[in-house]
């Protein structure tokens, strides 16, 4: 066999002499670089290039993204679980922080005006600088257990429950200790996930604060009106007094409005709100036995 150059790279390789496989002549271009390493990896027994099915590449790319994916996944999941008991836990760690009397606290409902640019009407005033009527109307109103329980009146809980299952209507069952929970750090409307949020909330106040402390922070975050938060603002508003000053029927008038100021105004009762005021005004003059726990 004959190879006769022609060109750069280019070899004439052919078969003539007697008794050997004669090769049709013909005209090769040769890589002297390539069949070099593909001679020393044939001499090694290994192939001198890895063919990799293209199939096999996108599953290798699609399982290498499906890896990226779940290992972000988890690392954001663990963030909004943070996130969550962050929110969940931020309450209780406030009820801490609010049970000192020179804390003065806003409610979520002040926080919303603020945002709003709404602006609210609230002034702060102790506990003793606010009329044993109001505090005695407030309760007969809204929970005559409240120096008795710890936070949640069950009886009533549970008479709410089966009022429920049966398919009865359903009545109020709210302790001052939960309306408070509410107003500070939750939000209104009617809601399960709320009220079992409000129950360990109510709890874990009524066990923190004392019996004082819970009505002077109620007196000073209920909404009487549009942007009319706390018992100061409120008398003043609707009656022009202190909180000090109310009589027993403007305090009966107050306390009976607050389960629905934007419809109950008290400056100006209708005759229903009046005739329920007056049942309020004299429960709270025989409610000497359910305050010892406030004026003792």
């Amino acid at each position: 066999m004959t190879a006769l150059p022609l060109a750069t790279g280019f070899y004439h390789i052919g078969g003539r002499q007697p008794g050997l496989l004669c090769v049709p002549e013909k005209t090769v271009q040769f890589y002297p670089l390539l069949f070099y390493e593909n001679w020393m990896d044939y001499e090694a027994g290994v192939s001198g290039v890895d063919i990799v099915p293209e199939s096999r590449e996108e599953q290798d790319v699609s399982s290498s993204r499906s890896r990226g994916w779940m290992q972000a996944l988890r690392r954001r999941r663990r963030q909004l679980l943070l996130i969550a008991a962050a929110i969940v836990g931020l309450p209780y760690v406030l009820i801490v922080l609010y049970a000192p009397g020179f804390v003065h606290p806003i409610s979520t409902l002040m926080l919303r005006d603020l945002v709003l640019l709404r602006g609210y009407d609230r002034q702060w005033v102790a506990f003793e600088d606010i009329s044993p009527n109001l505090v005695q109307s407030v309760m007969m109103s809204e929970d005559g257990q409240f120096c008795i329980h710890g936070g949640v009146d069950w009886v009533q809980m549970r008479g709410v429950v089966n009022d429920a299952l049966e398919g009865a209507a359903t009545r109020g069952a709210s302790t001052i200790p939960m309306q408070t929970a509410k107003n500070l750090f939750l939000w209104n409307g009617r809601s399960f996930i709320r009220k079992g949020m409000e129950l360990p909330l109510a709890l874990a106040a009524d066990f923190v604060w004392s019996k004082r402390r819970m009505m002077e922070l109620y007196l000073n975050v209920a909404e009487w009106g549009p942007g009319i938060y706390g018992a100061e603002a409120a008398a003043r508003h609707h009656f022009g007094v202190p909180a000090a000053k109310l009589t027993r029927r403007q305090a009966a008038l107050l306390a009976v409005s607050l389960p629905n100021p934007f419809e109950r105004n008290a400056g100006k009762p209708g005759r229903g709100l009046r005739q329920l005021a007056s049942l309020i005004e004299r429960r709270a003059g025989r409610s000497g036995e359910y305050i010892k726990c406030l004026y003792e």
